[in-house]
């Protein structure tokens, strides 16, 4: 795999970043992290909750809080604010944030979701059959929603007049009821999360019609890792021993669905085993488990595929096509493939 951004440039020396975890323990307390996951505690991220609480994190070499988050696309400026280390997020809202703020020093510093989930959804017995269906309608989502940032791009590949759609904005836990009280004609998110909190509320998968981004040719990457390079320079070794943690936690949680989920519910005792349990099969399985992750691990990139869905997000927005990969991502602290494979 390329190295995108060397240790010499992004590192210095980067002797810290290979300490030991049993070095970094025997000179005293753990170095700290603190962690923000990109919305409700639920399924898709419960493997976070899990490397916590199996102690995946502390063998590392690392202590770790994890928190709920409020949408992708907060993620990225809370991290680049200061209010966390690390965190994931749906990574093409995070492209977006790092070509409008270079400055922020915020790097993808991992890829576990290989495809992505960003859609609409609307009722499947209502007149929207198709893409182009949606203009002139109402979509309900929080301006913080990766599908409602990454909709310009999905309206340019579908032939869709973005500037007739009228956008609702919504509190995270309204969105759904939107659609199901018939307020909005549709509404945007990964299916992961619009797709089953609709079945928890009643929508059952064959009452939604899902128009996924990538049925319009979006071949985007889904769920990242993120940091800063800030974060890195200063504490290498918690930088590192958090992704060690994060990969292994990924890995586990797939072998150990079930654990995962009733480790979900000790941490939050709302959680409906059921809903969480198939929402997380959605995300391994249609999101992280593809053929390249078969063959070469989670967190593989392709380069080319990675310079292309940079550009797709670019052309969205209207921004000057100018990033390079190495401007967003970098696979310094990516641990070895046998640790990801699954």
């Amino acid at each position: 795999m390329t190295q995108f951004l060397s240790r010499r440039t992004l590192l210095g020396t980067g002797a810290a970043l290979l300490a030991a975890p049993g070095v970094l323990r025997a000179q005293g307390a753990l170095p700290k992290l603190r962690y923000t996951l990109d919305w409700a505690l639920q399924g898709p991220n419960a493997h976070t909750l899990l490397a916590r609480d199996k102690g995946f994190f502390r063998e590392a070499g690392v202590e770790a809080t994890v928190d709920r988050g409020f949408g992708s696309g907060r993620v990225p400026v809370d991290i680049a604010g200061g209010a966390y280390d690390m965190g994931q997020s749906d990574i093409n809202t995070v492209i977006k944030f790092i070509a409008e703020n270079p400055s922020a020093g915020l790097v993808v510093c991992g890829i576990w979701g290989d495809a992505s989930l960003l859609s609409a959804t609307v009722r499947a017995d209502g007149p929207i059959r198709t893409p182009k269906d949606l203009e002139g309608k109402t979509l309900a989502a929080p301006e913080s929603d990766a599908g409602r940032q990454l909709f310009p791009a999905f309206a340019k590949a579908a032939g869709i007049d973005a500037s007739k759609i009228t956008w609702m904005t919504v509190n995270p836990e309204l969105r759904e009821p939107m659609l199901v009280q018939r307020r909005a004609d549709g509404i945007t998110g990964l299916s992961t999360s619009t797709g089953l909190s609709l079945k928890a509320l009643g929508m059952d998968w064959p009452q939604q019609r899902i128009l996924y981004y990538r049925e319009a040719g979006l071949q985007l990457y889904g769920t990242a890792f993120l940091t800063t390079r800030g974060f890195i320079q200063r504490n290498p070794e918690a930088a590192k021993a958090g992704m060690k943690a994060l990969f292994r936690g990924l890995v586990y949680a797939n072998a150990n669905r079930a654990e995962c989920i009733a480790n979900l519910k000790r941490v939050e005792s709302l959680t409906d085993v059921a809903i969480e349990t198939e929402r997380q099969a959605v995300a391994f399985d249609q999101m992280m488990i593809t053929d390249n992750t078969r063959r070469n691990g989670i967190g593989a990139v392709d380069t080319d595929r990675l310079t292309r869905a940079v550009r797709i997000v670019e052309e969205a927005y209207g921004l000057a096509p100018k990033l390079k990969v190495e401007d967003v991502y970098t696979d310094v602290l990516l641990p070895p493939a046998a640790e990801r494979m699954l």
